[in-house]
């Protein structure tokens, strides 16, 4: 059974009608990724005018991977956003550092395999204003997300957070539902799980994930 009031991150959105979709589907935050080998990867022109697109009060994340500051200087000039996503393997340094350069709120994705990785990670809620908890990708896999892999989600159950937090990896409308209850989230993200390829996303499963994941009933 799903938690009423879950908030849903849909992230990898790449097209017009896509921002539209997320809106009517309820989503809380809508996610453009900036990391080349992404089949999701925008250009900034073309993520300002998605971004220009998302109405008030959605926000407006940019998933970057390592990015160096002169890319991140571009990136903010260019796009509208509200919050940052670190997404790479950043240092607690790093997102202190980006949190004070510019000004924005600052997600640090965190791979999750055992219990070892939950405490790894619970480490960087004192630097970063949510964390984001991921399946951690396979070894010699060239993206850090999106890869459509889970992990155990009772991991997480219970466990005290200094931030808020965010589930995500190989989630989808069909299975965020026992995610939630078995992982005490009330935040999700997914990608992978709301496309009918990679990179083009379906607005039915959009719908439909939002729906599942706040205990929604929804008409076919």
């Amino acid at each position: 059974m799903s938690i009423k009031g879950v908030r849903s991150k849909l992230c990898g959105l790449t097209r017009v009608q896509d921002i539209d979709a997320a809106a009517r589907a309820g989503a809380a935050y809508v996610g453009f990724v900036f990391f080349a080998k992404s089949p999701r990867n925008l250009e900034f022109s073309k993520a300002r005018e998605l971004a220009l697109r998302v109405p008030v009060g959605v926000s407006k994340v940019a998933l970057v991977v390592d990015a160096d500051n002169a890319f991140l200087d571009q990136m903010m000039a260019s796009v509208p956003l509200d919050m940052l996503q670190l997404h790479g393997l950043e240092s607690p340094e790093r997102v202190s550092e980006v949190k004070a350069r510019y000004g924005l709120p600052v997600m640090k994705a965190l791979g999750i395999a055992t219990a070892q990785d939950v405490a790894l990670a619970q480490a960087y809620g004192s630097v970063a204003d949510q964390l984001l908890l991921d399946a951690k990708p396979l070894v010699g896999h060239d993206l850090p997300g999106g890869n459509g892999l889970s992990f155990d989600w009772t991991l997480l159950n219970g466990k005290n957070w200094l931030v808020p937090w965010m589930l995500a990896g190989g989630l989808t409308p069909s299975n965020v539902g026992d995610a939630v209850s078995m992982s005490g989230a009330r935040q999700v993200d997914v990608s992978s799980g709301i496309e009918i390829r990679p990179g083009q996303k379906s607005p039915k499963l959009m719908a439909e994930f939002v729906a599942q994941a706040s205990g929604q009933n929804i008409a076919d």
